[in-house]
């Protein structure tokens, strides 16, 4: 009965061991068990979101693209204005093996990078990471799939056993763990990897830092490499080919500091050795025996390249940065043994080991970067930036990632190419364009150009069109602030006419005989206006008496000077003709009048001087009213702040004694002001310093001539703040400034504004004396001013207006605040819509991981239209705008844009000169000098009811003195533009006009108001 036994136990042991050998060499049961498991891991792309991966993948493959972050950035998308459309729906199974940290499985790719695409999906940027691949296994030379074999893993590609696991290698793995075993108990016995190449790719991919942490991570890397085996069924012979291609376009080759990482074969033959990938492949896989003993040379260079990288493997930054003479030791080692296994030929091996290559980190040129034609891609880019939370274009590029824009491809490659032609000499001399008619003064090719065009449509304002020959990275559409000129008046207009309807709502219902009793404060001729009118209007309806406010007259004399901006001003106009003439607000507007629109903001600015809440109507007609006390106190501290802040930036970086020498050398230095200086700045100090200064700085006559005890005489307790900075001919400030600096002297200027309050006051109450009512008063005017421009600059803003503060001065009616093209093209973007501010989209859609267990689609979210003007302020806009064009300075386009269906669209739009100077005063006030800062040209426009945007040509800098042009050469550039633009018009579908053409038809929109 024992014997029996033993018998089935020896036979059961034998039967296990037969099965488990054939297990071993041809996997017939892990191969339909792995491969069932795999069809249970298909994921599909569905609408809507998805629960997400129970573990994010954290390689560096993850990482580079994007899948790691994937969750941070729908966040951040979702928390803003996108919304998830489609998602990956992931099987149980999927997700019980992610909490187990196998990496997903699915056919990854070789390649990815960021794709930006116009509204039809025609690529508008494209990147490809790496750049130089293998596309498929059969375009890989034997001779470089043979040698990796060599070195890495020489049973792959066994045809004899199509089902086996290509990523276990039982005696490699067997060798492995008998050698952690004995290193387990002997720390000096080393380990050897059990890796095969399918392991080394999981590892190099998803393991953390592409690195094998501990025994658990290579159990995982195993797991997740055969279960990927086989998502092709059992047969991995297809498999096994894919491991090597993408092994190999894989393999990570450390970084050069100008390409950054360098990942693949391609990329690093080309960083490392600056070689040729497709050269290098070609006599590759050319026939040793026919190529001449150049040819032969230089393949055996090429041969030696591709050896070394991929033996720098091991240690890519250790060898290829610190060490290539290891390297290259290492490299004739492996050409003598894969030559006596039969890999390499014998001549190939001399050949390669005469051959001298030293890896030298350089650059990839891809060619000259251009930025005039990519700067609607980059704009992209840029956007992608912040809404991703991402901070460099490195990381953007690499990411798996399809955008889909709202841009036009064909408009906006047309008008890249006119704009870029504007800036070749050559070009321009040959067209002999109409603007260059135009330029008084100045080379024609180095002016500045920039467009941009809107669509509005579906309750959305729409990028169809971003060019300028601007060769910077630089966006000058918003991310420059330019006086624009005569723009600004379309801003003052609106707002004139909000006041208007303002005075309207609160007065339109009261009786004629109680509108004469309301008082008005003094200045406010707009509510003084307002109640006249409605006193003796047949028609007190709004719309009537916004007609009328438009039909106020405002003289264009340039003969006043204005209190404005804290100074006294005078103004000019552009056409010494409108200096004789009065205009109408409306006619003011067409025909761009300044001194019209300074008195019309005159008027704007005192409507809002008492509404200020904690205003005081009597603050200047009565010397008692408590209010002046406040006011003169704020202007103390208000300008003594500006002192403070100059006096800092002086001496920021300097020690005591520099800045001590700095402030005496920047006057008259008698004994009196040196002593009151130096006692005020070093009260401690003894006579014997004082002495000392004096004799560094003055000469023996002089101080022998000085009167007294210089040093008793004027001490910081003999005079106040005030008088030592009269006595000293220094303002107060600069010298309690450089006494505090003495103190703390890593004071910031938030210390210094801190612990100057009273200081800010003291040197000030001189102001508060009674005699000096006249200085009070235009200080008190100058912060109700400041009031105003804060009021007027919060409707502003409210349209759009993209800085934080006005000028307060009447001159920001023509520019001097500055502005930008793209909020100006917002602001015409509300005027065509009839007031209602429509979101603006570029980017339409975000497609994250096509093709993969991460694939996720998200779609910009419409928001509904705010109205922010009344519909009837919109319309009489319009109107004006189109009389620009009709009547006014914006004639050259009065012909509109005709279709090739004879169809009309009118354009309408406000021109704006910026002649921008700096100017030296002296201290009475005389100008002394002044340089040109820059110049522009700008016209923004519409076009028939849905198409709107910018015109802008600009000279910046000292370089502006050599140009003379108006905003005549802005709208002749949208003129000669027009052929450009009919692509994204056309595309656009006939265009349809309300009843009334002043304001576009949108009657299905979805709106909501702001007050």
């Amino acid at each position: 009965m024992r014997v029996q036994r033993w018998t089935l136990g020896i036979l059961a042991f034998a039967f296990l061991a037969i099965i488990a050998a054939i297990e071993v060499r041809s996997a017939p049961i892990e191969s339909h068990l792995l491969s069932g498991l795999d069809r249970r891991l298909a994921f599909r792309l569905e609408p809507g979101p998805s629960p997400a991966l129970e573990r994010p993948a954290d390689g560096p493959y993850d990482q580079r693209l994007g899948f790691s972050s994937l969750s941070e950035f729908t966040n951040r998308l979702q928390q803003g204005e996108f919304a998830i459309t489609a998602q990956t729906r992931v099987p149980r199974l999927a997700r019980f093996l992610a909490r187990l940290g196998l990496s997903e499985i699915y056919h990854e790719k070789s390649q990815a990078g960021l794709r930006v695409t116009d509204r039809e999906g025609t690529p508008l940027f494209e990147t490809r990471y790496p750049a130089r691949i293998y596309p498929e296994f059969r375009s890989i030379p034997p001779l470089v799939v043979n040698t990796m074999l060599f070195i890495e893993n020489r049973q792959l590609l066994d045809e004899s056993h199509p089902q086996r696991n290509p990523a276990i290698e039982w005696p490699r793995l067997g060798k492995a763990v008998l050698d952690l075993g004995i290193h387990t108990v002997d720390r000096k016995r080393s380990m050897i990897g059990g890796s095969t190449l399918a392991t080394q790719l999981e590892k190099m991919r998803h393991s953390p830092g592409g690195r094998t942490g501990s025994v658990i991570e290579k159990m995982r890397q195993v797991e997740a490499a055969s279960l990927r085996s086989y998502l092709d069924g059992i047969d991995t012979r297809k498999t096994q080919r894919s491991i090597i291609r993408d092994y190999v376009n894989s393999i990570p080759l450390a970084a050069t500091p100008a390409q950054g990482e360098v990942i693949g074969l391609g990329d690093g033959l080309k960083a490392w050795y600056g070689a040729d990938f497709d050269r290098v492949n070609k006599l590759l896989s050319a026939d040793e025996s026919r190529l001449d003993s150049r040819s032969s040379m230089e393949r055996a260079r090429a041969y030696r390249e591709v050896l070394s990288l991929f033996l720098a493997l091991r240690a890519p930054g250790w060898y290829l940065v610190h060490h290539p003479d290891l390297l290259r030791v290492q490299t004739d080692r492996y050409l003598r043994a894969l030559a006596a296994s039969g890999t390499i030929s014998p001549g190939l091996r001399d050949l390669a080991l005469r051959s001298s290559v030293t890896p030298r980190p350089g650059s990839i040129e891809e060619g000259n970067t251009n930025f005039v034609s990519n700067k609607a891609p980059d704009a992209i880019r840029s956007a992608l930036l912040s809404l991703l939370g991402l901070d460099n274009a490195y990381a953007l590029d690499r990411l798996d990632l399809n955008v889909k824009t709202t841009l036009d491809k064909k408009a906006q490659d047309s008008a890249t190419e006119f704009i870029e032609s504007l800036s070749d000499p050559s070009k321009v001399a040959a067209a002999n364009l109409n603007q260059f008619q135009l330029l008084d003064s100045g080379n024609p090719g180095s002016v500045i150009y920039s467009f941009t065009l809107y669509e509005q449509t579906g309750g959305l304002n729409q990028l169809r069109l971003q060019t300028d020959n601007l060769d910077q990275p630089l966006d000058i559409n918003q991310g420059t602030r330019l006086q624009l000129g005569s723009t600004a008046k379309l801003r003052t207009l609106i707002h004139y006419l909000e006041i208007v309807a303002a005075l309207h709502d609160k007065y339109a219902t009261m009786p004629p005989a109680k509108l004469k009793t309301v008082p008005v404060y003094q200045g406010d001729v707009l509510s003084a206006w307002a109640l006249s009118y409605l006193s003796t209007a047949k028609d007190r309806t709004l719309e009537p008496m916004l007609e009328a406010a438009l039909q106020r007259t405002y003289s264009g004399s340039p003969g006043e000077a204005f209190f404005t901006g804290g100074g006294l001003h005078t103004f000019g106009n552009f056409e010494s003709s409108e200096n004789y003439e009065s205009f109408t607000v409306s006619s003011a507007f067409q025909h761009s009048v300044n001194l019209a629109f300074i008195r019309l903001l005159r008027d704007i600015e005192h409507y809002h001087r008492y509404l200020v809440p904690g205003a005081s109507p009597n603050v200047l007609a009565d010397p008692n009213d408590p209010a002046r006390a406040r006011y003169l106190a704020r202007f103390a501290d208000v300008e003594g702040r500006e002192f403070l802040r100059r006096f800092y930036e002086k001496y920021r970086n300097q020690t005591s004694d520099q800045a001590l020498n700095t402030l005496v050398s920047g006057i008259h230095l008698t004994p009196l002001r040196a002593a009151v200086i130096y006692r005020s700045v070093r009260p401690e100090d003894g006579p014997d310093k004082l002495n000392a200064f004096l004799t560094a700085h003055l000469s023996p006559q002089e101080i022998a001539a000085a009167k007294g005890d210089l040093y008793a005489k004027y001490g910081p307790d003999k005079f106040d703040l005030q008088d030592r900075g009269y006595l000293a001919h220094v303002h107060p400030l600069e010298l309690w400034l450089l006494n505090y600096r003495e103190h703390h002297p890593q004071a910031t200027f938030a210390d210094v504004y801190a612990n100057s309050s009273s200081e800010r006051q003291e040197v000030y109450q001189w102001l508060f004396k009674s005699r000096y009512k006249h200085a009070q008063d235009k200080r008190i005017e100058t912060l109700l001013e400041l009031d105003s421009f804060a009021e007027i600059h919060k409707a502003w803003q409210r349209l759009g207006y993209p800085f934080d503060s006005l000028v307060p001065s009447y001159a920001t009616a023509i520019g001097v605040s500055g502005d930008t093209p793209a909020a100006l093209a917002k602001l015409v973007g509300i005027v065509l819509s009839g007031g209602v501010l429509y979101p603006t989209e570029r980017i339409q859609q975000l497609h994250f991981g096509p093709g993969s267990p991460f694939e996720t689609v998200l779609a910009h979210r419409v928001q509904p239209g705010v109205q922010v003007v009344l519909p009837q302020i919109a319309q009489l806009v319009r109107r004006d705008m189109l009389g620009v064009v009709q009547n006014g300075t914006g004639r050259r386009v009065h012909d509109g844009v005709k279709l090739p269906d004879g169809t009309v669209l009118p354009i309408g739009g406000k021109t704006g000169t910026g002649d921008n100077e700096f100017h030296i005063y002296a201290k009475n006030g005389g100008l002394l000098g002044s340089h040109p800062v820059n110049r522009t040209a700008a016209f923004v426009f519409f076009i028939g009811d849905r198409f709107f945007g910018t015109v802008l040509a600009f000279v910046p800098g000292r370089q502006a003195v050599h140009y003379d042009f108006t905003s005549a050469l802005a709208v002749q550039l949208l003129k000669d533009l027009t052929p450009a633009l009919l692509p994204a018009i056309e595309s656009a579908g006939p265009q349809h006009f309300a009843a009334n053409p002043a304001v576009g038809s949108r009657p299905n929109t979805p709106q909501r108001s702001i007050n």
